[in-house]
């Protein structure tokens, strides 16, 4: 089955010209040995071998910091086959896309070493066709991210055609306005977090200036990774989006897993906390069951004031 990536070429897209013209994608953070045979089939293993090389060439960065890299790493060179998509961003508000071509090969003393061979399409898509959906996975954390649930639209893209305004291909989506509404929410709790109650004891955790908003995880991207100030915590953050209650709390609840034995180092503690603007007794319910996830609901203030 094809899949589909976004795929950063660079910090802030700064080897994108580059990548376009040598027909390739990569990845680097300073891992300066060729990977050839030291690929495996699961990303877990490598994991476990490669952070600790990881941490030892960067002291000062966390196992976070470290999951994220080496987990981008191995994607890039091997969890992405030949035959699928990539969007990379140019740095101009518009994907090019691509074709992986080619295995795993690795070019020292170069720019992005880890390389695959690409075959740049004839079609780039401007962000602003983009649904907010997809818009919003695209934008995700980090140098790759799986939007592999964007398919059908981005085919649509690809070929022309225009992409609804507002459309969830997630199955679990009970309404997709409120899913569409939330997408927005949390840029805005994004952006106003200090001014939250979970801002009173969490930042939003940061790498290289950018937020931990829309994490990557092997079950997919979590909205919202925070770190408590004294770091002795860490806070999974979900909306609910609209979707079941059973499904937004077995979510958080894999999410939660995946920063415990992944993320979090020794001494620290996860939990989590559920968002959504209407009280819901079916997940009040799911959550009597489970410990260490709170539920918090919004309220939205809307003011007209004559100018």
């Amino acid at each position: 089955m094809k899949k589909y990536y976004r795929v950063m070429l660079g910090r802030k897209s700064s080897h994108a010209e580059e990548c376009l013209k040598g027909g390739f994608i990569g990845a680097g953070f300073d891992m300066n040995q060729d990977l050839t045979g030291k690929l495996p089939e699961s990303w877990r293993e490598f994991n476990k071998e490669f952070i600790p090389i990881f941490l030892s060439n960067h002291p000062d960065k966390s196992r976070i910091s470290a999951g994220l890299a080496c987990g981008a790493l191995w994607t890039v060179s091997k969890g992405i086959n030949k035959g699928d998509i990539v969007l990379c961003p140019d740095g101009t508000g518009t994907y090019r896309v691509g074709e992986v071509a080619g295995d795993y090969r690795y070019e020292p003393d170069k720019i992005l070493p880890h390389r695959r061979q690409v075959t740049w399409l004839p079609v780039s898509v401007p962000r602003a066709a983009m649904s907010d959906s997809l818009r919003h996975s695209a934008g995700s954390i980090g140098t790759v991210s799986n939007v592999t649930n964007h398919a059908k639209e981005i085919e649509q893209l690809i070929g022309g055609a225009s992409a609804p305004k507002i459309i969830s291909t997630d199955a679990t989506v009970e309404d997709a306005a409120i899913f569409a509404l939330e997408e927005h929410l949390e840029d805005f709790l994004v952006e106003n977090w200090e001014r939250t109650e979970l801002g009173k004891d969490f930042v939003i955790y940061e790498e290289d200036g950018e937020k931990a908003q829309q994490y990557q995880t092997d079950t997919g991207p979590l909205d919202i990774l925070a770190i408590s100030k004294d770091k002795k915590r860490l806070l999974v953050v979900e909306l609910k989006k609209g979707r079941a209650s059973d499904a937004v709390v077995g979510q958080t609840l894999r999410y939660m897993s995946y920063v415990k034995d992944e993320l979090a180092e020794e001494g620290q503690t996860v939990s989590a906390v559920i968002i959504a603007h209407e009280d819901d007794q079916r997940l009040r319910r799911a959550l009597s069951q489970v410990s260490g996830i709170d539920f918090y609901r919004y309220e939205v203030s809307f003011k007209l004031r004559k100018a």
